[in-house]
């Protein structure tokens, strides 16, 4: 996960559908619906969407398929209100536009909003208008550009791939940058139970919750800053 950008991320494709990464043999989305354990997770793990408001700001580690920040923006427009919320993901291997439909397309609902994203993808940009959310995508290794972005999140998206597998994204020294780039009363969500990944957060700052899982996943991880 060194350096800058990696380059179109390895993939396979289980049962044709599931986008699997090579590097870290891990799926990019849960195989129990990917939407559904998107907003049981990261949604309804920050609160979202009644939290949100114009002006709110959503981080994330490992933005993948984009499928987290389409289901966000099916959220906010759900809510009705005005105002732009910020997103803003870290991403080191990032997939190909094509890739990236070719794996939303299990997803019809989040499909449906996903155009203005693929294009603008696959035109090279980072920084996406979604209309009511603004968004940057910020490549290389998490460990680099994250101490130095200058942002600090109401709500933090955790979905790196598995800490068994990706350990990197999810050390001691990155759970304390998350910490120390949210705001006062801010929070994050995670799929994973991982008890070295709770201590992280919890030494970081964070009164650290244990909760439900999605499917067939026992439990999950959220909390909010002191």
């Amino acid at each position: 996960m060194a350096g800058d950008e990696q380059g179109p991320a390895g993939l396979d494709w289980r049962d044709g559908i599931v986008p699997v990464s090579t590097r870290f043999d891990d799926p990019y989305f849960s195989l129990a619906d990917g939407l559904a354990e998107t907003r049981h997770v990261f949604l309804a793990g920050n609160g979202l969407p009644d939290r949100l408001c114009d002006g709110f700001h959503v981080a994330e580690l490992g933005f993948g398929t984009g499928l987290n920040l389409l289901a966000l923006l099916i959220a906010w427009q759900g809510t009705g209100r005005a105002g732009v919320v910020r997103f803003t993901s870290f991403e080191a291997y990032p997939l190909t536009a094509e890739d990236m439909a070719r794996a939303l397309a299990a997803f019809p609902e989040a499909r449906a909003v996903a155009d203005p994203l693929l294009e603008q993808w696959a035109a090279g940009a980072r920084q996406i208008d979604l209309g009511g959310i603004r968004a940057e995508i910020v490549t290389g290794d998490a460990r680099d550009t994250l101490p130095r972005w200058q942002g600090r999140a109401d709500a933090w998206f955790l979905d790196g791939f598995s800490p068994a597998k990706n350990p990197e994204l999810w050390s001691d020294a990155l759970m304390s940058a998350v910490a120390a780039h949210t705001v006062a009363g801010g929070s994050f969500a995670t799929y994973t139970a991982a008890g070295h990944v709770r201590r992280a957060l919890a030494a970081a700052g964070f009164a650290v919750e244990r909760r439900a899982g999605h499917g067939r996943k026992r439990h999950m991880t959220a909390g909010i800053l002191a």
